[in-house]
């Protein structure tokens, strides 16, 4: 079968992501995606996999360096064929990078050293010269940086991760626009699948969080209530004994 007839079979059978925030689940399981990849090229599936480690390196281990993270990264990218692919994955973790360095900056305040390589792409330098400037200097190239530190500053995590997978979202929108039945159509469903599966993730471990406080504010109203109950009881105790 010819590489567009076996793309086309492909990408016709995966069903419609849809928004991203309105979504309860992935439109369909990881187990039914793997199935219908395995219609993908042998050097194409290697490249999609890369993209994959590549970008996952967000969820690393903790006990691994940042070095070797970035040193693992790059490793990664240099080895996708595909240039629509790579500069994604490229993309990505710029974006990640720069995340990080506000949070370093809001933690640590001063610069990370020159001779550690703590982050991945061009904008290093970049970051590192206007380490005091409060977006790097580079709100004209990325617009998200300046609502990104806002909501970082306010521990508003929820609110940063929505706009982080938003900003994502719609590169991966536009990005794809213009391919509809090639190897770069099945990189930004599977991209998007991948948010839509975090999305979701997340939203039910937040949801829990809230429930938890919520619970847990509520037995505190309670245990206040009884508290108060006891003290009434003690006082009309003590009138009766007065009477």
């Amino acid at each position: 079968m010819q590489a567009v007839d076996r793309y086309l079979t492909l990408l016709t059978s995966l069903p419609a992501h849809g928004p991203l925030f309105g979504a309860k689940q992935t439109p369909l399981s990881r187990l039914r995606l793997e199935m219908r990849l395995r219609w993908l090229a042998d050097e194409d599936a290697e490249d999609l996999a890369r993209l994959s480690a590549a970008v996952d390196w967000y969820d690393q281990r903790f006990g691994i360096d940042d070095e070797e993270v970035v040193r693992q990264a790059e490793q990664r990218i240099a080895a996708i064929r595909n240039d629509f692919t790579r500069e994604l994955a490229s993309w990505r973790l710029e974006m990640r990078t720069l995340v990080a360095a506000l949070r370093l900056r809001r933690d640590a305040a001063t610069a990370p050293s020159s001779r550690r390589r703590w982050g991945f792409g061009r904008w290093v330098p970049q970051i590192a010269r206007h380490w005091g400037e409060p977006h790097f200097r580079l709100e004209r190239v990325f617009p998200w940086l300046p609502e990104a530190k806002r909501l970082l500053d306010s521990d508003d995590a929820l609110g940063l991760e929505r706009l982080l997978f938003s900003t994502v979202w719609t590169h991966l929108e536009r990005i794809g626009a213009e391919h509809y039945f090639d190897f770069e159509a099945v990189v930004v469903y599977v991209s998007c699948w991948d948010l839509v599966a975090r999305w979701t993730r997340y939203e039910s471990q937040a949801a829990l969080a809230r429930f938890d406080d919520l619970l847990e504010a509520t037995l505190a109203d309670a245990g206040d209530i009884l508290v108060d109950a006891g003290f009434a009881a003690l006082d009309g105790a003590s009138e009766e004994v007065a009477a």
